[in-house]
């Protein structure tokens, strides 16, 4: 019988696939409706306490590293309506919700924070990736590396800094 914690673990993970799925392929609209209420339910049932300032902080950071890519050429979103003319909505979106995993169903990652930094330089590209042949959107050939090595950084620096909860564990 799988326990109450793995079950919750698994939900949390599952969520954040039917949010990312839903984002891509729906667009800004799906994913303003479906991503903010997966991340309300997220804060209201499943969240640590102070965790929406961490799910914040990573949504600020997605907007800064992403919209840096697009302004440096990264991304064609073609005549997809952008957030602050940096990127649509749906892309924007994935941020917060990736943010939802790291307290929960990511945890066990970050006391590996090799192991996290590999998982980030193929998961984050292939994210992308993915998302971008779905989302009819155009990657330069620079990204993927590039992706790679954000997020293999992004994820060395949740293992080396957790956040508050993960500390005393």
């Amino acid at each position: 019988m799988v326990s109450c914690k793995w079950q919750t673990l698994v939900l949390n993970a599952l969520r954040f696939e039917a949010g990312w799925l839903l984002c891509v392929l729906g667009g800004s609209w799906v994913a303003a409706f479906a991503g903010g209420s997966l991340l309300a339910w997220h804060l209201w049932r499943c969240a640590w306490p102070g965790e929406w300032r961490f799910i914040a902080g990573f949504a600020l950071l997605g907007l800064v590293i992403d919209g840096g890519l697009q302004l440096l050429g990264g991304f064609d979103f073609n005549d997809q309506t952008l957030v602050l003319g940096l990127l649509p909505l749906w892309l924007w979106m994935l941020w917060p919700l990736f943010a939802t995993l790291v307290y929960h169903s990511l945890a066990w990652l970050w006391h590996y924070p090799l192991l996290a930094a590999l998982c980030g330089a193929i998961s984050g590209p292939l994210s992308y990736y993915g998302g971008a042949l779905l989302a009819e959107v155009t990657l330069s050939a620079w990204l993927l590396p590039a992706q790679a090595l954000v997020w293999a950084l992004l994820c060395v620096g949740i293992s080396y800094f957790k956040p508050m909860r993960q500390r005393g564990r």
